[in-house]
């Protein structure tokens, strides 16, 4: 314990110690990526009639015109990546295939440039990315094509992407119609039915006729959000226990069988194979999943068991290794968040241009001492985290009921506001300005949260502007969390800081110049510069970036750039109040050191972390979730929350190295806002 203290009081060895450990990792993460140097692996852009797709291409060593291979092009679901198909393109590469990760549209760095409406918007990419893709991947000389011309390609997805590889199939079908050949010779589904294609006239009495004799799979979780259960799908209520291959559309996928059982390959009149897989997992558990990995292994081996290449050497599902890229890239992620407060240590201390911020404090303010007011505080700390918890669904979705609720609060806080405005100047005579400013801004926050509340429906909706859809649910979610830290620091200060002599504005870290606001945000720049800068070089260099599961770091488009400005300014207001919120009530003489970070944490995200276990410990237990109709919702937080406890801890560290909250505030806007942006769609050329 003493040499970790030594080494985090040592800013020079610990950045040192974290690069090293990012540059590492990613070599360690690359060898397996690459299957020890044995496939190479590269980004690839190719122009479509609708913009430009961007993917990677897994291409195995000796795959050529002289030994084609079969083809496996797989996607991801919405709002992620084409770094979520890593577990089957390490798999499938490894054993010899060639495949193509994909971005869809408007998605990673692939880009749609046809105009679209905010109606269109969501129809506008996934129909025909994976067949634009099939088309292309086909006409390459290293993909494998029978003796009459028939492509050995398999199309495959997760969520969105399931629906594109149907589209695929369907217009493959299409085509075969005139030319007679099929370029897609199967499919697999990962966690989707034909919900969403249905809007496009392909339900599933189309899709199983248009598969023709195709061999085609469909992976179906038991305990999948969205999909597989068309009773739950009707009510919107979809977080329950599903079996597919006893729904009425999984039983007329496989033929209808007497007795379906999954895993087992049923043939069909038309000499077409199906497959249903079930395992015992949630939608977005199937990207991380040995099961899931293992299903589309044996899926493909079987798929394409008479074109194997001699020099492929295929094996099942029982030996893989994607997850330990995902091991090494966790750990480039964590020694990646771990460098910038060195490095912010460094600037400070080290470089003239950021001296003026150099300001450290170890001054405690001062903590609640009887028991009424240590009462108060944990009642505050409380309310605190489980606020943006139990008002998640109300704020995500903008729901009515709910929103009634939080404004009639706003107006009780308005009334009360104005009653401490009279005392102030009645009472005291005007005399206490502090406490005169508290009670106006006590107010104002009340006021903002009732227009806020009553207008949520004309607030950061989907537009040219707002161009990312779950973003915008998140900065709504934000500014109403922000604007309850306001109310309850006002108050609080209104009846107990303003008559403790101890406390002023350095207490809220509050008290900076014009010239420090701007080495604030110079400093933030610079830290997300440098850390940007070495994401770009281990992805040139290696292609891996940081991620863990569906929490990533990822290289970024202009357009994410462009929209992620957007947001910033309502982002910042976030954290600049839950900034002083967490500084003042988790660094004085009550609760300081590590037990500051620990309630600190919690205030933030620990009623999101009590409201994800009684979710998902519904949905497994009791086979029905706590709110089931919380399912994209509730998928959002795996990412949310990690950012949020990395940003609380940057937020207090940067408070004793500086004095002030805007620098934490500035780069926790700035690098959370871009993780956020590149790791979602962005609706371009919206009109």
């Amino acid at each position: 314990m003493k040499k970790l203290n030594a080494l985090i009081k040592n800013p020079k060895q610990l950045f040192s110690l974290a690069l090293i450990v990012v540059i590492l990792a990613s070599i360690f993460a690359n060898m397996v990526n690459t299957s020890l140097y044995s496939v190479d692996v590269k980004r690839i852009y190719f122009t479509t009639e609708k913009g430009v797709l961007s993917g990677l291409l897994y291409l195995p060593k000796g795959a050529n015109a002289d030994d084609p291979r079969p083809t496996i092009v797989t996607t991801h679901g919405y709002l992620n990546s084409a770094e979520m198909q890593d577990a089957p393109a390490i798999e499938m590469s490894k054993r010899g295939y060639v495949v193509l990760a994909l971005d869809m549209y408007e998605h990673g760095h692939s880009l749609n440039k046809l105009d679209k409406t905010n109606s269109s918007a969501f129809f506008s990419f996934w129909p025909t990315a994976l067949f634009d893709a099939a088309k292309y991947i086909y006409d390459q000389p290293y993909v494998l094509k029978d003796s009459t011309g028939n492509g050995m390609i398999a199309v495959s997805g997760h969520s969105m992407g399931s629906f594109s590889s149907v589209m695929a199939v369907v217009m493959d079908e299409q085509q075969f119609a005139t030319s007679g050949i099929r370029k897609i010779h199967a499919s697999l589904a990962v966690g989707s039915d034909y919900l969403y294609t249905g809007y496009l006239g392909v339900d599933a009495a189309t899709a199983n006729f248009m598969y023709g004799p195709r061999i085609n799979g469909i992976i179906a979780a038991h305990f999948d959000e969205f999909f597989f259960d068309s009773a739950a799908s009707a009510k919107g209520e979809t977080m329950i226990y599903k079996d597919y291959v006893l729904q009425a559309d999984g039983k007329a996928f496989l033929g209808n069988p007497a007795n379906p059982q999954a895993g087992t390959f049923y043939t069909l009149p038309n000499g077409g194979q199906r497959v249903i897989y079930t395992p015992y997992e949630t939608h977005p558990w199937n990207h991380f999943s040995l099961e899931t990995t293992g299903n589309q292994i044996d899926f493909y081996n079987k798929a394409f068991a008479s074109h194997l290449s001699s020099s492929m050497k295929v094996s099942s599902g029982a030996s893989q290794t994607w997850w330990l890229k995902e091991g090494f890239e966790f750990i480039a992620l964590l020694a990646f968040f771990v460098m910038f407060m060195p490095l912010a240590s460094l600037l400070l201390t080290k470089t003239k241009a950021f001296a003026g911020l150099n300001n450290p404090t170890e001054t405690l303010v001062a903590g609640p001492k009887t028991a009424a007011q240590k009462g108060l505080y944990w009642a505050i700390i409380a309310f605190s985290a489980f606020f943006p918890a139990y008002f998640f669904p109300t704020l995500m979705d903008k729901q009515a009921d709910g929103l009634l609720i939080l404004q009639r609060g706003a107006e009780v806080v308005m009334i009360g506001a104005v009653l401490m405005l009279v005392y102030a100047y009645v009472k005291e005579k005007g005399a206490s300005f502090s406490r005169i400013g508290a009670a106006l801004l006590a107010f104002v926050g009340a006021l903002t949260f009732r227009y806020f509340s009553t207008n949520a429906g004309r607030l950061f909706v989907q537009s040219a502007w707002f161009n990312q859809p779950t973003t915008n649910q998140v900065v709504y979610w934000a500014i109403m969390g922000a604007l309850v830290a306001v109310m309850i620091i006002s108050v609080v200060h209104f009846f107990d800081r303003s008559k403790n002599p101890d406390f002023d504005f350095k207490s809220y870290g509050i008290s900076v110049t014009c010239k420090q606001v701007m080495l604030a945000l110079g400093l933030a720049l610079t830290l997300v510069i440098t850390g940007y800068a070495l994401l770009y070089a281990i992805d040139y260099l290696l292609v891996v970036d940081f991620r863990f599961w569906s929490w990533a770091i990822k290289t970024f488009e202009v357009s994410h750039v462009l929209s992620a400005l957007q947001y910033m300014p309502f982002f910042l207001v976030y954290y600049f109040f839950v900034s002083i919120a967490i500084n003042l009530n988790t660094n004085n003489t009550y609760i300081n050191g590590w037990k500051g970070y620990a309630v600190a944490i919690f205030m933030v995200v620990g009623g999101l972390i009590i409201w994800m276990v009684l979710q998902y410990g519904s949905l497994f237990i009791n086979k029905i979730a706590l709110y089931p109709g919380q399912s994209l919702n509730s998928i959002l937080l795996f990412a949310l929350i990690p950012s949020l406890i990395v940003a609380t801890v940057f937020a207090k560290r940067l408070y004793k190295m500086t004095g002030n909250v805007m620098t934490a505030a500035f780069l926790n806007t700035i690098l959370f806002t871009m993780i956020t942006a590149a790791n979602t769609v962005v609706y371009s050329f919206l009109k």
